[in-house]
């Protein structure tokens, strides 16, 4: 009914399936959403919304998140636990933006566990657990940097396009866009509706950080670096499209307006980011970073940072948040990530041949189609095979 159990999947196979977190809390939402007068569309971005404040506003302590109900902003908002003043205010008076938060939260996701999909942490989420990712992002890693740089820029992207489509009261297009400007091909008007970022990013920040400036530690402050790196990438992939005015569009006269770049674009960025991330420690005054490592150059504001070094994921770890890599595909013929002797950490794979149905002995038919016949073919699967038990036991 929401849409979000297959954003939450775990991209296994072997019958291997990640549950939605709150199981039985969601059970409640269900019930009670069917009186709500919110539609099926609205549900399932506030299901997703919930999700988003599960992963970002949960406290550094285990809270409970199963009594959340869902009879309207207003109740959601008061009854989600580890929210400050300032952002259960925020929940409270723009309904309609927590909702813009909620579908957004499936595109980051997304995002999320395609730029991980070939590497042993992938971006999912443990069983039942109330944390949509586990202890992973208790953990001060490379991982929960890019996790929180991620989700920072998904609430942007979301926030700002939902004013540019009008979906929200208070904001639409940027207002500052208006008269002449000009660019390296000569001089163009402002027109169309040019995507108010600058809106998705206060309020993304007023939002998202607002919980971490009630505490003065050094997680908190590198939370506060890395949502700042998620809100800036997305700024920084804006790009002006024009459309063209005169005679056989001979382009004597631009109308120009900035529009967002696929969010796919922001996510291959912090990737690379996170590939760079480094690692830190607190300065003494508490004020900023201090690079661990002194043969490493500093941090920059537009790197990721990160604490403490990650498990290695080979095995099920619920202590460290590692799903381990049992069951995983793997590549047999690649020497990278997605190796099966890296992806499977030296255990070995094992190997099943499927059948599969591929389109073949394709023919243009005139006019206008493209006819194909069903041909089968056996293609071999491999799959990381399970650490030995004594070892498995040793992790968990």
């Amino acid at each position: 009914m929401f849409g979000c159990g297959k954003v939450l999947g775990s991209p296994r196979i072997l019958n291997r399936s990640t549950a939605v977190p709150g199981d039985s809390g969601l059970r409640h939402i269900i019930r009670n959403s069917a009186g709500s007068s919110y539609g099926p569309r609205a549900s399932s971005r506030l299901c997703c919304a919930l999700l988003f404040l599960l992963l970002i506003l949960t406290p550094r302590v285990d809270s409970s998140w199963w009594y959340i109900g869902a009879l309207g902003a207003r109740v959601i908002c008061d009854n989600i636990p580890g929210l400050v003043n300032k952002q259960r205010q925020l929940c409270q008076k723009y309904p309609d933006i927590m909702q813009s938060i909620g579908g957004g939260a499936k595109e980051w996701i997304r995002e999320c566990q395609h730029q991980f999909r070939h590497h042993r942490w992938n971006c999912s989420a443990l069983d039942r657990d109330h944390t949509v990712f586990g202890r992973v992002i208790q953990r001060s890693s490379r991982e929960a940097a890019f996790v929180y740089a991620i989700s920072s820029a998904g609430v942007v992207f979301a926030i700002t396009r939902a004013c540019s489509q009008g979906e929200l009261k208070i904001c639409n297009c940027d207002p500052h866009k208006r008269g002449r400007a000009s660019d390296e091909r000569g001089e163009f008007d402002w027109g169309g509706c040019s995507d108010n970022i600058n809106y998705g990013i206060k309020f993304a920040k007023a939002f998202i950080d607002a919980k971490e400036r009630t505490v003065k530690d050094a997680r908190a402050l590198m939370n506060l670096h890395n949502n700042r790196c998620g809100r800036m990438a997305v700024k920084r992939f804006m790009k002006l499209e024009c459309k063209c005015h005169g005679v056989s569009g001979s382009c004597t006269l631009r109308t120009c307006w900035l529009a967002m770049s696929d969010f796919r674009k922001t996510g291959d960025y912090l990737r690379k980011k996170y590939n760079g991330a480094i690692e830190v420690t607190m300065n003494q005054d508490g004020t900023g970073f201090t690079v661990a490592n002194k043969d490493f150059r500093k941090a920059t504001k537009n790197d990721l940072v990160y604490f403490e070094n990650s498990p290695d994921y080979c095995v099920m770890d619920k202590a460290a948040g590692s799903l381990g890599t049992a069951g995983r595909v793997c590549n047999k013929m690649s020497r990278g990530t997605d190796g099966c002797e890296v992806m499977c950490c030296g255990r070995g794979y094992d190997t099943t041949r499927i059948k599969r149905i591929t389109k073949c002995e394709c023919k243009f038919k005139w006019c206008c189609s493209v006819e194909c016949k069903d041909c089968e073919e056996a293609v071999d699967i491999h799959t990381c095979k399970a650490p030995k038990r004594a070892e498995w036991l040793d992790q968990t």
